[in-house]
């Protein structure tokens, strides 16, 4: 048996609509559609009447628990695929979101931290405070700046391998069994409060960061001062990046199965196109900053490069979005 709030969504994402499409067009918010379909609210007959126009159903169909879906409405685009996600599925899915949030913003914070011993021992040694050459410096910092990468390394790798079965549900248009919405919109409203507050305190750290090095640029002129300003920045940069990162992650989850923000399926489809370049780019943007790095050795500002491509990124694709909606 399906209620008026799982029709509603069924009916939404078979037209391959995101919920601001439909309250633009019943003229409503979206916080409305959102209610209508969490069953928080019911429409009144006005809307269920222009609802069952919308979709092309009656408005005994809407109004009638015992009465089930239609046949598959087709979506605009023939050669679309739609995948049936069922409870079970979605599940696991959270569940690898959870495990996956906690190994990818760790390789993260592992590749941040990697250069830390490498100033350090190289500073150090180059203001006499060392007594060890400048070769043992530079080699004990590297190897294990190496091997903090080699971890970040495997964990990505591995978590996208133990990932990989979930794929489909990022690129393709998905249709979920009953309850699988609600279960979803529960969790997401459960976990709303801390996903804004660690989004929050992980941008204020990655900011205040800088403030340890401009202290010590006013303050004193101190070699090691300096040196110990920069690990700082560099660990407090980890925290507020590890901190983004994980609760993105969940949160991006649960948005990919309500196929909503960046998941609806006008974007899976704008992603798939911008798949090649995006590789491209962010393979560019790693070689970029593993030669300035290594050939300058300016571990404590050549992090810039990421932020700096995050925002680029952001230019092209939207430069490339343009270029398609004028195609």
């Amino acid at each position: 048996m399906m209620i008026l709030a799982d029709k509603l969504i069924e009916l939404r994402k078979k037209n391959g609509w995101s919920q601001e499409d439909v309250a633009e067009k019943l003229d409503v918010s979206r916080q409305t559609i959102s209610k209508w379909e969490g069953a928080q609210s019911v429409p009144d007959m006005n809307r269920i009447i222009r609802l069952s126009e919308l979709f092309g159903v009656s408005t005994d169909f809407l109004l009638k628990d015992e009465m089930e879906l239609p046949e598959r409405i087709e979506t605009t685009d023939t050669d679309e695929t739609i995948r049936r996600v069922s409870m079970e599925e979605a599940v696991s899915f959270l569940d690898f979101r959870n495990l996956s949030s906690a190994r990818v913003s760790l390789g993260v914070m592992l590749c941040i931290l990697s250069p830390v011993l490498l100033i350090l021992l190289s500073g150090a040694q180059e203001l006499g405070l060392l007594s060890m050459t400048e070769q043992a410096a530079v080699g004990i910092g590297t190897t294990v700046l190496l091997i903090l990468v080699v971890i970040a390394v495997a964990l990505f790798v591995t978590t996208g391998l133990l990932g990989s079965r979930f794929s489909y549900l990022e690129e393709e248009a998905i249709d979920t069994e009953y309850g699988v919405t609600g279960m979803v919109r529960e969790r997401r409203e459960n976990y709303r409060h801390t996903f804004y507050t660690q989004l929050t305190i992980g941008i204020v750290l990655c900011v205040a960061a800088a403030i340890p090095i401009l202290s010590v640029s006013i303050f004193t002129t101190n070699g090691m001062a300096e040196l110990i300003a920069t690990c700082v920045m560099l660990v407090v940069v980890a925290i507020g990046v590890l901190m983004i990162v994980r609760s993105c992650i969940i949160w991006g989850g649960m948005q990919i199965l309500l196929e909503e923000g960046d998941y609806t399926r006008e974007e899976k489809s704008q992603n798939k196109k911008n798949a090649p370049i995006a590789t491209i780019y962010w393979c560019t943007a790693i070689a970029i900053y593993l030669a300035y790095s290594f050939i300058t050795r300016r571990w404590d500002i050549s992090w810039i490069v990421w932020p700096v491509a995050g925002v680029f990124y952001g230019v092209v694709a939207a430069i490339m979005k343009l270029l398609r909606s004028r195609a």
